[in-house]
């Protein structure tokens, strides 16, 4: 069985989907990107205020579903310029602790509204 999770502390999604699912004891989350939830407005700072609003929002999100940060067993990190790798793995550094989420990483040509970095994970309940 699915269920919908859903919350005003991170972006209301902005197409047909989820903030996340919970499906057996696993949250799945859409990709949080950098969008202040309280104002809408888009944070157009540097990559490492867009990864940590991005990474806040998912964080809200999972414990809006019962889980944490700790819980996150899976993340997928979409950055559009390699080479602020470095930038967003000091930003991540500051959100997740050992034993660190498996992680996949990749450049996208373009990300919705054109942000920097967008964040996905699949965590424990």
């Amino acid at each position: 069985m699915k269920k919908e999770i859903s919350t005003p502390n991170a972006p209301e999604a902005i197409g047909p989907y989820s903030q996340a699912i919970e499906g057996n004891g696993m949250i799945y989350t859409s990709g949080m990107i950098p969008i202040h939830p309280q104002t809408g407005e888009l944070v157009t700072g540097s990559v490492e205020e867009q990864a940590k609003q991005a990474f806040t929002n998912l964080k809200a999100l999972l414990e809006a579903a019962g889980s944490s940060m700790d819980k996150v067993i899976k993340t997928v990190v979409f950055i559009r310029d390699m080479e602020d790798f470095a930038k967003i793995n000091e930003v991540y550094e500051t959100f997740f602790t050992t034993p660190y989420p498996a992680r996949s990483c990749v450049e996208a040509a373009r990300l919705p509204k054109d942000v920097a970095v967008e964040i996905e994970a699949v965590a424990l309940k």
